[in-house]
């Protein structure tokens, strides 16, 4: 069996240099492309962001979609999952949840939290070893999360509503209070979505998040009327920092899904184009 092989590729549309500063790295294994942050994999921290490259799913043909039962066979997505834990030469269990789009953080704590994948949830917070929290995205923000000392890890699904809803925050919180961690101490990645640059939202969200942060304006550049750009990406790590997170522990994937469609699935093209598109997943565990 091919073992994984560490390598930054030049058709990302990042320099080497870029992406080895943001603190990541591509992973590639049998045709799979991962996103790795090698902070936390120093740290003891099994973790990626799969691409939709190297799979068998046919939207587009030859796409590695990890969810979405409904839209692709139960035989794909479960091929594709193999393809993509092994790439990151784990054996490890996937714990997921139903996502709702909501703030509420799931605490796996034994095999039957793991089996029970139907409970709606928008983060997972674990101490289990064997175990990858996981989140499934296609331009929300995935952000992971880990704490050395404790060993406890958190998989963040950060669309703009668990955005406005201080998701981040949130499961921060819960692995203070599940698990004893300091926010002082830990690692945050913040993974590939639909950045600021892109990502164009209308007056009802530019509102909510007015209604959430007394800084809201920050986040947002002027588009059409009652239209803006909206930098999630930016919104997140600022939650992580207010929690008391280091800056300089919190790193941000130079990747946008919506540029990106080569590399990433992105709800906003590909439904369009193919009335349909695959999920990523993001996860994290213990190595």
């Amino acid at each position: 069996m091919s073992m994984p092989v560490e390598t930054i590729i030049s058709e990302s549309g990042d320099s080497d240099e870029t992406l080895s500063d943001s603190g990541f790295y591509w992973r590639e294994r049998d045709g799979v492309k991962v996103l790795v942050c090698r902070p936390l994999e120093e740290k003891g921290f099994i973790n990626g962001f799969s691409t939709r490259v190297g799979g068998v799913s046919d939207f587009p043909e030859s796409s590695l979609n990890l969810a979405g039962f409904s839209e692709d066979s139960a035989d794909n997505i479960h091929e594709n999952r193999r393809r993509f834990l092994n790439a990151l030469n784990s054996e490890h269990q996937l714990a997921t949840v139903w996502q709702a789009h909501g703030d509420d953080i799931k605490v796996v704590k034994d095999d039957a939290d793991i089996a029970e994948t139907d409970a709606k949830f928008d983060g997972v917070i674990s101490l289990l070893p064997g175990v990858l929290a996981g989140v499934k995205t296609a331009d929300c923000v995935p952000v992971l999360i880990a704490d050395p000392l404790t060993g406890c890890f958190a998989a963040v699904h950060a669309g703009w509503r668990g955005t406005v809803r201080s998701i981040a925050a949130k499961a921060v919180a819960a692995m203070q209070r599940e698990f004893g961690a300091d926010p002082i101490n830990m690692i945050a990645a913040i993974g590939p979505a639909a950045c600021g640059r892109n990502y164009e939202v209308g007056q009802d969200v530019i509102e909510e998040f007015s209604t959430a942060f007394s800084e809201s304006k920050k986040y947002f550049r002027p588009t059409r009327e009652e239209h803006g750009l909206v930098d999630l990406h930016l919104a997140n790590k600022d939650q992580l920092t207010d929690c008391r997170l280091k800056p300089e522990n919190i790193f941000t994937s130079p990747f946008c899904t919506i540029e990106r469609t080569d590399l990433f699935f992105s709800y906003r093209i590909a439904k369009k184009k193919l009335g349909k598109t695959g999920r990523l997943l993001s996860v994290i565990g213990r190595a």
